[in-house]
């Protein structure tokens, strides 16, 4: 479902993602882990079409994000680390707006809408304005608003961060039967290594913009000789604190206008 192929992304002098390879299957819960400035967000900004790659290729169930970019957005959802949500906009219209921006029929996303929002325990405030959710009941709304057209793929940026254990167990519970109902593909980064270690199938580690091991939770803490990912992941990676060193860089790009979208 996702193929990358000696991805490389610079900024100048920077390289930010090094000769980048790797593939997820179809239906597969996949995890993307690295430390502050790995690599992890500018790689998936690349698969997400907001950057285009220096170098390398991408397929995203099978249509490349560079060349055929509206292809790509259709195959794929995105909830980002930050909300993206119109705050003056009520639930439901905020999932009226991104149904008609995918093209989904009237009829289709006024169903799905229904489904989703109910699936999400948002049905009861989806005449209710974004601006008095929590920061749960957002994050809830931004999944199931990713999901209205049916995409093959969601891509998750740290989908759990701020949330208490409550909404983690209830999104990830709906994520992961929307996997096994829809074998829909969730890529996702997270920094709770027990998460990653209970939902991901493989996970793959990234470091100074490669990709430095990728397995099951247990492949990793076999290679690294420790008991639980966490180790591992110091193991593989340092416990230096990382600065978010990428992310400035991409912030400093964006506020002037240098990103190609």
């Amino acid at each position: 479902m996702i193929k990358v192929n000696n991805l490389v992304k610079k900024f100048g002098d920077f390289t930010a993602v090094d000769n980048v390879s790797f593939t997820v299957n179809n239906g597969e819960i996949f995890a993307f882990l690295g430390p502050n400035g790995a690599g992890k967000s500018t790689t998936i900004k690349m698969l997400t079409t907001i950057l285009h790659p220096t170098a390398g290729e991408i397929s995203l169930n099978g249509h490349d994000p560079v060349n055929n970019p509206d292809d790509a957005r259709r195959s794929f959802g995105i909830v980002f680390q930050d909300p993206s949500l119109d705050d003056d906009l009520t639930a439901l219209e905020n999932m009226e707006i991104h149904g008609v921006l995918y093209d989904v029929p009237k009829k289709i996303r006024e169903k799905k809408s229904e489904e989703l929002l109910k699936f999400v325990e948002l049905w009861d405030r989806k005449d209710s304005l974004v601006k008095e959710f929590s920061g749960g009941m957002k994050r809830r709304l931004e999944i199931a608003r990713g999901l209205l057209h049916h995409p093959k793929i969601i891509f998750l940026d740290e989908p759990t961060l701020g949330l208490d254990p409550q909404t983690r167990n209830h999104m990830w519970n709906y994520l992961r039967e929307l996997n096994k109902k829809e074998a829909t593909t969730i890529f996702f980064t997270t920094h709770y290594m027990e998460e990653a270690e209970r939902i991901a199938q493989r996970i793959a580690v990234i470091d100074h913009g490669k990709i430095i091991a990728i397995g099951t939770a247990a492949d990793l803490k076999k290679q690294t000789d420790t008991t639980t990912l966490e180790e591992a992941f110091l193991a593989l990676t340092g416990k230096t604190i990382r600065e978010e060193s990428v992310s400035s860089v991409d912030l400093m790009r964006m506020r002037h206008g240098k990103f190609r979208r």
